[in-house]
């Protein structure tokens, strides 16, 4: 098959709307964006697992170990640690499971959820300032825009995880 001059000229770039998604900046842009969100400084000082088990507890309720260690993908021996502790400084506790009578609960108490309100009002108030100091109004339309799909696609990935976990093929 014989090439034409169009052939050989290099790819013209597309409209956005016509640009297929780069998987691997996608992925790139999220982690940064994540763990900068994460190490943003909080009012409550909190490792990470901590402030992750609480957040779990207060938004999907009260769970065994096991779910929590399977969640939040720690040891066993991690997160019974961590419970302990959690429990000793009243940021959660045990209950019996009413559907087992061998099996404990760990939900959250009113304190705990209060650091995790905390947490969340502080990045708030800090993302509304970087975004409103730091952006052009375009960027936070882009932003404001992309954001039921970042949703959508996270509700995807949680979904792929669960049925993964349940089918027994790790993370």
């Amino acid at each position: 098959m014989a090439t034409t001059p169009e052939d050989e000229q290099p790819a013209q770039p597309r409209e956005p709307a016509q640009r297929e998604l780069d998987a691997g900046e996608l992925t790139r842009v999220l982690g940064e964006f994540t763990r900068a969100s994460i190490r943003l400084p909080g009012t409550e000082r909190h490792s990470f697992t901590t402030l992750s088990v609480l957040h779990t507890l207060t938004h999907r309720g009260p769970l065994r170990l096991s779910t929590l260690t399977e969640n939040e993908q720690i040891t066993q021996p991690a997160v019974t640690q961590l419970v302990g502790r959690l429990e000793r400084e009243g940021l959660v506790e045990r209950r019996p499971d009413p559907g087992d009578g061998r099996a404990v609960l760990v939900a959250v108490t009113p304190a705990g959820a209060r650091i995790t309100r905390a947490r969340h009002r502080d990045r708030v108030r800090r993302l509304a300032r970087l975004t409103t100091e730091g952006l052009s109004a375009e960027e936070r339309r882009a932003i404001d825009a992309a954001l039921p799909a970042l949703a959508h696609l996270a509700t995807l990935m949680t979904a792929e995880r669960e049925e993964r976990r349940r089918r027994g093929d790790g993370r």
